[in-house]
C-alpha cells in the first residue's frame, strides 16, 4: 500500500509559476513510474505529465509541454511538477498517482493509489 499527499496549490495570476509536491510512504517509491493528472469542474481527470522510475524518461500532455516540469527525488519519496507561465486553463484540482506499468500510459487507468489532490486556479 502506498499513499501520496500533494501539496503546493494555490491561488495564482496568468503567468505565475507554482510547484506541486507530492510525497510518498513506503519504502519502495523508486520502485514505480509516477504521474500528474489534474481534473476542471465538469471534466474528466487528465493526463499532465509522467516521470519513469529513475527520472531518465518523461512525457508531458501537449498542453503542458514546454512549460511544465516533472522531477523526482527518490531519496526524499517525492515527486514536483514545476509549472510555469501558468493559464487560466490549468486551473483544477492536480493529483498525482503511482503508474502500475513500467512505462504507464496517459489513461488513468494504468495508475493507482491517487493522492486527495491539490487545488490549482489561475486568474486571468
Amino acid at each position: 500500500q502506498v499513499q501520496l499527499v500533494e501539496s503546493g496549490g494555490g491561488l495564482v495570476q496568468a503567468g505565475d509559476s507554482l510547484r506541486l509536491s507530492c510525497t510518498a510512504s513506503g519504502r519502495t517509491f523508486s520502485s514505480y513510474a509516477m504521474g500528474w493528472f489534474r481534473q476542471a469542474p465538469g471534466k474528466e481527470r487528465e493526463f499532465v505529465a509522467r516521470i519513469s522510475r529513475s527520472a531518465g524518461n518523461t512525457y508531458y500532455a501537449d498542453s503542458v509541454k514546454g512549460r511544465f516540469t516533472i522531477s523526482r527525488d527518490n531519496a526524499k519519496n517525492t515527486v514536483y511538477l514545476q509549472m510555469n507561465t501558468l493559464k487560466p486553463e490549468d486551473t483544477g484540482i492536480y493529483y498525482c498517482a503511482v503508474g502500475l506499468l513500467l512505462i504507464p500510459r496517459v489513461t488513468p487507468n494504468d495508475y493507482a493509489y491517487w493522492g486527495q489532490g491539490t487545488q490549482v486556479t489561475v486568474s486571468s
